[in-house]
């Protein structure tokens, strides 16, 4: 017997259904079934029906063929829908379902005037970053949602090319919404025309990595059916992943990636060289690898510009201590929203590039389908009711916070003097110090270099006499002279020394099974449940930040240095929330030349530093530096 046909659909539910355009027409027409303030499993998973449907994207034909670029939309849905059940839809855009290609990084090593040296390094490939275990089909489509998978320009069956974040990337999985929304035609493989007559014209997106970048793009044109978005371990302006403070700069793990080559891995489009290889080159020529400054090439994948056009909800998921998409990229789009008042949710935990579903599968699912209930359905499950962020302190220590940065969070600033020491007050007599860029040692080699080291200036408090959290954006202002050498980078990091267990940047399993969803063949429908790995260290590098010193004004703008002067560079950190513990210490080491992130030039600049004049500002919660 057909489940929807034994469903009893409450009052409640028949004005959700109302709501959402899901009313039944009569007394055979399908519907939703709510329980409980959320959406039921009564659909059949291994019933959904698969459709493919290729979107037009009207005004956009990125490889010049003459006609408007497509992208493919990969569809399922429950098969009541083919019987007069409208459902709202959960959509990731991705352009990396066909894979990718075999492509070299730029090199790193540079001459004085920032030119590669010639010893191209081939790298490993960029992967798809922790792909989903594909749970939305087991776990939503059983309670009445409709699953689109958006193959985006230039990958995979769509047409086009792929910018890596451009304007043409954004119209791809837009136009799909649209289609959704009976606003932009659609095919099948055909050639017939296809309209999407069973959704309610609801979409939420959601995405790790590129695939989270991909809704704040979309969200940013403010397309009208975009209810909510997921951006998970995303991007919110280009520059600040692949730049810095008018610094060139690598996305951790990734050395010498820029924005031509991660378009040429997800080029996977048929004739993709052929067809898209001119623009890839304009890519290459135009990205400036020498100056780093910001520019239109920058500003045009810069969401922060549009976000006044923001219409939909947003749930922002990032790892701590991802160094691929760094926390300035949910930081500042967090901001920008919160200025803005956009309805919005946060999760930070501790782990690195990686998918919550991976890291706290229960807790997740059960806040993922409260949003979805709530801003496809417009049940009121509670969710908007909870605190509004999700904090995880320490491995598996989560609490809930009435906002980020935590609520109380003030700035207090600390000061380098003599004798290495980190004070409450600025000792302006204290001696100017002067270390020397190298391009060897990693910035965690120079952490732990035990006393004076030549190539490094390092600040500590003492001993820590009660716990200190900070939570937001530190800061730093560092009085300094350059000479005799061409590196232009200052890098600052933020130190915790102290014997500790702390994540490790792994995901363990607990040697549990749950079984989230409805199976089908191949695909149980659960999964192992994990934990974040530890191990014990002497010493975490917090959060660090970077300048190249010709941008000390403005990052779209190089200017020059005279040699031997004194300025005042001020730059941030990575935002971060962390828990200093009582009897650590914590720490400033300025370096220049960061090896696993900025260029290596020649290495011999000279700088020196005067430290009662720099500063360090911290976002404390609670307790005392000294």
């Amino acid at each position: 017997m057909r489940p929807w046909k034994t469903l009893t659909v409450p009052l409640t539910a028949l004005l959700v259904a109302t709501l959402a355009g899901t009313v039944p027409a009569s007394a055979d027409t399908p519907a939703i079934k709510v329980e409980n303030n959320a959406t039921q499993p009564v659909f059949s998973r291994a019933d959904a029906i698969q459709q493919t449907v290729f979107v037009e994207v009207a005004g956009t034909d990125s490889d010049n063929d003459g006609k408007p670029d497509r992208v493919a939309v990969d569809i399922l849905r429950p098969k009541e829908t083919d019987q007069g059940l409208k459902v709202p839809v959960i959509m990731e855009a991705s352009p990396y379902y066909a894979g990718g290609n075999d492509v070299s990084n730029h090199p790193v090593d540079v001459d004085e005037n920032g030119n590669p040296l010639p010893a191209l390094k081939s790298a490993a490939n960029k992967l798809a970053a922790e792909p989903f275990d594909g749970y939305y089909d087991n776990y939503f489509v059983p309670r009445g949602y409709a699953i689109a998978l958006v193959e985006n320009l230039g990958s995979g069956r769509a047409t086009g090319c792929p910018t890596s974040g451009d304007r043409n990337e954004t119209a791809g999985p837009k136009a799909a919404i649209d289609w959704l929304n009976g606003r932009a035609k659609g095919f099948d493989a055909a050639g017939n025309a296809v309209q999407a007559t069973w959704s309610t014209g609801k979409v939420g997106m959601i995405g790790v990595s590129y695939n989270g970048t991909l809704p704040n793009a979309v969200a940013a044109t403010g397309v009208k059916g975009l209810e909510t978005i997921v951006p998970i371990a995303a991007i919110s302006s280009w520059y600040d992943y692949y730049r810095a403070n008018g610094g060139v700069l690598a996305p951790g793990g990734f050395q010498g990636e820029d924005l031509d080559v991660l378009a040429k891995y997800v080029l996977t489009r048929e004739n993709g060289q052929e067809v898209c290889g001119a623009l890839m080159d304009r890519l290459t020529a135009t990205q400036d690898r020498i100056t780093g400054d910001y520019s239109r090439l920058w500003d045009d994948r810069n969401y922060l510009n549009d976000v006044n056009k923001v219409r939909a909800s947003v749930f922002v998921v990032h790892g701590l201590n991802d160094w691929n998409v760094k926390t300035k990229q949910f930081a500042q789009w967090w901001y920008a929203l919160a200025k803005r008042q956009v309805p919005r949710k946060i999760w930070l935990h501790q782990g690195t590039h990686m998918n919550p579903f991976n890291l706290r599968t229960v807790e997740w699912l059960r806040q993922l389908h409260g949003w979805f209930d709530y801003w496809l359905y417009r049940i009121d499950s509670g969710i908007m009711r909870e605190p509004q962020a999700d904090v995880e302190i320490g491995a598996g220590q989560w609490a809930q916070h009435a906002s980020w940065p935590l609520p109380g969070t003030a700035t207090v600033p600390v000061y380098p003097g003599s004798g290495s020491k980190l004070n409450l007050f600025p000792r302006a007599h204290s001696p100017r110090e002067t270390f020397v860029d190298q391009k060897v040692r990693t910035a965690e080699q120079l952490v732990e270099a035990a006393g004076a080291d030549p190539n490094r200036l390092a600040y500590t408090t003492g001993a820590l006499p009660a716990d200190v959290r900070i939570s937001g954006t530190p800061t730093i202002s560092v009085r300094a002279s350059l000479k005799d050498g061409a590196s232009p980078y200052l890098t600052a990091l933020l130190v915790d020394y102290g014997e500790d267990v702390r994540p490790n940047g792994t995901l363990l399993s607990t040697g549990q099974t749950y079984c989230y969803g409805q199976g089908i063949p191949g695909d149980t429908g659960c999964t192992t449940l994990r934990t974040l790995g530890t191990a014990g260290t002497p010493y975490k590098i917090v959060t660090r930040g970077w300048l190249d010193v010709r941008n000390r004004h403005r990052p779209d703008r190089t200017e020059p240095l005279r040699p031997g002067r004194e300025y005042t560079f001020n730059w941030d950190f990575q935002p971060t929330d962390y828990l200093f513990k009582k009897g650590h210490r914590l720490g400033l080491v300025i370096i220049s030349t960061d090896y696993d992130y900025t260029l290596r030039y020649p290495p011999g600049t000279k700088i020196t530093v005067a430290p009662g004049q720099s500063a360090l500002r911290l976002p404390v919660v609670f307790g005392r530096l000294l």
